[in-house]
């Protein structure tokens, strides 16, 4: 097999992990093999399905001038709406059709060699489980939800695809450098949480963590405090993020074929090697060589985010 050290250059082959890369450690289930797909997707209950619905149902309400026009059409396209839970061989036929990606079930979190792997090859891995009512408003961990109905329709857009199977492909040289953190800032503020500028002032979210929550779409887009800054893929490398609650600052960038750009087209050997190991820029930072379309209150973050109740302004 191919080493993450010496990359296989058409992404056939699973990379092993040399002691000397550093990950997260996670502990495989032992009915998977290395590739960490389940066998089939889950048999769903009917409150599960009807979970699906009544989320689908909320996000429709505020997504209309708020979402991405790709990401609306990618929904129109697949029907994602059509009622319950999406079947994935069925999804992965229609999504296939328009850009050649596939939606494979994974029982949890899975490692990142093997998630860029399966993005390298137009796989998108998705939860295969979904929430319960007792954490409707908010999981930690994704599921099917989120990774379908907030990443999937995104892959709908031939250029957005391409960009997500660089994204993985890039993510065996991040290994090989140790700075998964500087590439996974990237993952976070563009495919989690990006804004895209669709007209003047007008700026929507294609990022799934976004669109998949109806209090951060909202404060993404429209509310004071967040800063909202053009999207510089080294100054985003260095930038620190937050997990558990609403971003302080969300990067926009002018069109998908710009991201492509910004991206595929930048020497991420040389970057690398001038990143330090840690982030250089905290996630409310502004700093100098910003193109900023609205510097943020920060009041949110200052009252002291979702732990001390504070309303998302």
């Amino acid at each position: 097999m191919a080493t993450v050290l010496e990359p296989n250059s058409d992404f056939a082959a699973l990379p092993d992990l040399p002691p000397e890369v550093f990950t997260a450690p996670l502990q495989k289930p032992a009915h998977l093999g290395d590739d960490w797909l389940e066998p089939a997707q889950a048999t769903y209950s009917a409150e599960d399905h009807r979970i699906w619905d009544d989320l689908f149902a909320r996000q429709m309400e505020v997504l209309p001038g708020r979402a991405a026009s790709a990401f609306m059409a990618g929904l129109e396209r697949l029907d994602l709406g059509r009622g319950g839970i999406p079947e994935f061989g069925r999804l992965s036929e229609e999504l296939g059709a328009l850009t050649g990606w596939s939606v494979v079930p994974v029982p949890m979190l899975i490692p990142d060699h093997v998630f860029f792997w399966h993005l390298a090859n137009r796989r998108f891995p998705a939860g295969n489980f979904i929430r319960t009512r007792e954490t409707f408003d908010y999981i930690q961990e994704p599921d099917v939800f989120h990774d379908v109905f907030g990443h999937v329709p995104m892959l709908a857009d031939p250029v957005y695809a391409d960009y997500m199977q660089e994204y993985g492909r890039a993510g065996w040289k991040a290994m090989r450098y140790n700075r998964l953190k500087a590439l996974g800032a990237l993952y976070w503020y563009t495919v989690e949480f990006g804004l895209i500028l669709e007209g003047e002032g007008d700026v929507r979210a294609y990022g799934a963590g976004i669109l998949s929550g109806p209090t951060e779409v909202v404060f993404a887009t429209e509310a004071a405090s967040p800063n909202r800054i053009m999207l510089n893929v080294d100054r985003v490398m260095r930038t620190d993020y937050v997990i558990s609650d609403l971003q302080p600052t969300y990067f926009v960038i002018d069109s998908f074929a710009d991201l492509y750009r910004q991206t595929v087209e930048r020497d991420f050997d040389r970057l690398y090697r001038s990143l330090p190991p840690a982030f250089t820029y905290a996630n409310s930072a502004v700093i100098d060589v910003d193109n900023v379309l609205h510097r943020g209150t920060q009041e949110y973050l200052l009252r002291g985010g979702r732990g001390s109740g504070a309303s998302p302004v």
